[in-house]
């Protein structure tokens, strides 16, 4: 049992010294109808990035959601699983009112936003990541990873956005910090812009350094660690 034990923390240790990266990029959906699943996917927005056959046997579609470094396939012949059986597909969004909005834009059916109940997790709605119970509107703090809206595609394959702002301590590193489109860097500055004011409001004068503050403000937000003040 000890040697267990062992295996269970030394398991949980993050590799410092990988040979190789494990980069996860492909997520295979199943669909029933493939030109209709296509023309659904190239509605949201999302690059088309391949569209093989191979005569009437074998058809591989593969479309990136927008900053996405993670694709979805689908097709015919490359998957065995039910049409519509793919649920809870995440797509991080760093503003959820924006990225419905853009949907909604586009005459795609997206739900009102939601939060969770707290401690209960037992409910009549579909499972997402907080349990069953779905309470209507955002999170009232707007914490990050606790608010939702989420969709469909024709199948029924389920999608569901979450605003994330504050990365968990420890996901990205202080080191690490980036971001996939001009619009989450956009995002981030505006957030950080609001901070800012409430810090100059507490100090009593403009900040010279302003600059400086912004980036540590950003840098300490995407890495999960304690913000500026």
């Amino acid at each position: 049992m000890a040697t267990i034990d062992i295996e269970r923390d030394a398991a949980t240790e993050p590799s410092k010294s990988r040979s190789v990266d494990l980069k996860l990029e492909v997520v295979v959906i199943p669909v029933s109808d493939v030109d209709r699943a296509k023309a659904f996917y190239a509605r949201l927005g999302w690059r088309l990035d391949a569209d093989f056959s191979s005569g009437n046997d074998w058809r591989v579609i593969q479309f990136t959601p927008p900053g996405s470094a993670c694709s979805v396939i689908f097709g015919r012949n490359v998957t065995a699983a039910a049409p519509g059986s793919a649920r809870g597909l995440y797509l991080i969004v760093s503003d959820l009112d924006a990225a419905r909005k853009d949907l909604l834009d586009r005459g795609i059916a997206v739900s009102e936003p939601f939060h969770g109940a707290g401690d209960v997790h037992a409910g009549p709605d579909e499972p997402y990541l907080f349990g069953s119970v779905r309470v209507s509107g955002a999170d009232p703090k707007r914490g990050s990873y606790s608010s939702f809206a989420s969709f469909s595609d024709p199948d029924g394959n389920g999608w569901l956005f979450q605003e994330v702002t504050t990365r968990l301590p420890g996901r990205i590193a202080g080191d690490g910090t980036t971001f996939a489109s001009t619009t989450d860097l956009a995002a981030a500055l505006r957030r950080a812009a609001v901070a800012h004011g409430e810090h100059e409001k507490r100090t009593g004068g403009h900040d010279e350094n302003w600059a400086d503050w912004y980036a540590d403000y950003i840098v300490r937000e995407q890495a999960g660690q304690t913000l500026p003040s």
